[in-house]
């Protein structure tokens, strides 16, 4: 039964738009889920991630806070669930330190930590608890070109 369902997703696979696709991929796995996150510091640990908030962008709907889609020219970014707290962030700013650099950028969203691998998400999988998902506004204050974004270590605090 295995072998058939490769086969078949094979088969389909060029049938398919990528949101599909990534749905797809997503069903085999399973995602460990948080509620909460490390305590908030003066430098907390954590890992920056790069993300589009603007319409059609790969951070899915409209941001948490205000419903809105924002340009990616501007600082902001989308925090694990447990640091989002709900709204209690939105519009409040964090420090963010990395690369030998810092930058302060707005919270305008969540990076869900509970939930993912469904529409509503992309079809992307859950955040891990320690993320700061920013715009390449943020990369860029911080020095890192385009090539380079991905995973970085940082430290983040509330600014």
């Amino acid at each position: 039964m295995q072998a058939k369902w490769w086969y078949n997703r094979k088969k389909i696979n060029h049938l398919v738009d990528n949101a599909t696709k990534k749905m797809i991929q997503n069903v085999e796995k399973f995602y460990t889920t948080y509620k909460c996150s490390p305590p908030v510091s003066s430098h907390t640990k954590a890992t920056l991630t790069i993300n589009n908030f603007q319409k059609g962008g790969d951070g899915g709907g409209p941001s948490e806070c205000d419903h809105k889609y924002h340009s990616d020219d501007m600082p902001i970014v989308a925090l694990s669930t447990g640091w989002y707290k709900g709204v209690d962030r939105c519009h409040n700013f964090i420090t963010i330190n990395g690369n030998g650099r810092s930058v302060k950028a707005m919270v305008v969203d969540e990076c869900d930590s509970t939930m993912g691998c469904d529409k509503d998400h992309e079809y992307q999988p859950p955040c891990p608890n320690n993320i700061v998902d920013a715009s390449k506004a943020v990369w860029k204050a911080l020095g890192v070109s385009k090539d380079n974004c991905g995973d970085l270590d940082i430290t983040c605090s509330d600014a």
